[in-house]
C-alpha cells in the first residue's frame, strides 16, 4: 500500500531507539523523512546511518526534551532546515518508577517533564506548521494509564495526560483539518524494557510470566507492529480517524484474563 508519505517531514521524538527507532525506519521505508529529536547524538546518528544504508533519508536534532527551551529550539532548527512540518509523533519517555510511597514532589514533577510536558510543548511549537500542512499527530501512550502497574505514579499520570491530550487536541484542531490519535503500547520488548526486566530477582521467570498473559500468540508486540499503525495514522489512508486511542497490544488490555 502506498501511504503517500513521500518526502513528508515527520518529527519523531525519541526516534533513535526502541519504539521510536521502529517508527523512524518505517517512515523512511515509506519515503518520508523522519526527523529524530533525541538527547544522545550518537544514538541519533546511528539510526540515521542505518536508514541511509537502506536507501532512506532522515535528519536529527539533539535536544533534552525535559527542558522547555530545548523543545522550542528543536522545532526552530527543523523549520530552518526544511521550512515545513507534515506530521508529529510524540514518543519520547521513560517509565522511571516514581511511586506514591517513596516519591516526592521534585521527582514527580521531573517525571512529568520527561514524559508529558514535552508532548504539549513540541506540539505547540510545531502547530503553526502543522496547520499549514494539515499534518497529523500521533501520541504514543502506555497501558499504565488504564491498567495501573504499581510503583509508577508519575508515569501512569503522564500517560493519562497523553490520552486526555489526544482527545482534547482532536477536538481543538478539527477546524484545521488536523487529526490526532494515540497508539497505546502494552508489552513491547525494547532496551528500556530490558532494563526494567533486569531489575527483578529472576528476570527470565518474570519475562515468561508476562508473556504468558499476552492473549494473542503469547508473545510481545514488536516495535515494527506499533510503527506500522503509527505510520498508517499519519497517512491519508486513515483520513477519517481522529481522537482514537488505538491499542496495538495483542489484546493485553481489553481481552478477558480468563482466556
Amino acid at each position: 500500500m502506498d501511504l503517500q508519505l513521500n518526502q513528508k517531514i515527520i518529527i519523531v521524538t525519541g526516534g533513535a531507539k526502541g519504539i521510536g527507532e521502529g517508527i523512524s525506519k518505517t517512515l523512511a521505508a515509506e519515503n518520508a523523512i523522519p526527523v529524530i529529536i533525541g538527547r544522545n547524538e550518537g544514538d541519533n546518528l546511528k539510526t540515521i546511518a542505518e536508514i541511509q544504508s537502506a536507501g532512506g533519508k532522515a535528519f536529527q536534532v539533539v535536544a533534552e526534551l525535559s527542558k522547555p527551551g530545548e523543545c522550542e529550539s528543536a522545532v526552530k532548527e527543523i523549520i530552518t532546515q526544511f521550512g515545513r512540518i507534515d506530521g508529529l509523533v510524540n514518543n519520547a519517555g521513560v517509565n522511571d518508577g516514581v511511586d506514591l510511597e517513596h516519591g516526592n514532589y521534585e521527582r514527580f514533577m521531573d517525571s512529568l517533564h520527561k514524559n508529558l510536558v514535552h508532548y504539549y510543548l513540541i506540539a505547540q511549537h510545531a502547530l503553526p506548521f502543522l496547520i499549514q500542512s494539515k499534518g497529523a499527530i500521533v501520541n504514543i501512550g502506555s497501558k499504565t494509564a488504564e491498567t495501573g502497574q504499581g510503583g509508577t505514579s508519575a508515569y501512569a499520570a503522564s500517560n493519562g495526560g497523553r490520552n486526555a491530550l489526544t482527545r482534547e487536541w482532536a477536538v481543538e484542531l478539527l477546524k484545521y483539518g488536523i487529526r490526532v490519535n494515540a497508539v497505546i503500547v502494552a508489552e513491547c520488548y525494547t532496551p528500556l524494557y530490558e532494563t526494567w526486566i533486569q531489575g527483578f530477582d529472576e528476570p527470565e521467570k518474570k519475562l515468561k510470566e508476562i508473556t504468558s498473559k499476552i492473549p494473542f500468540e503469547k508473545r510481545f508486540t514488536t516495535k515494527e507492529e506499533i510503527a506500522n499503525m503509527v505510520v498508517f495514522l499519519l497517512s491519508e489512508k486513515s483520513s477519517h480517524t481522529t481522537g482514537q486511542l488505538i491499542h496495538v497490544d495483542g489484546g493485553y488490555v481489553h481481552l478477558d484474563r480468563a482466556i
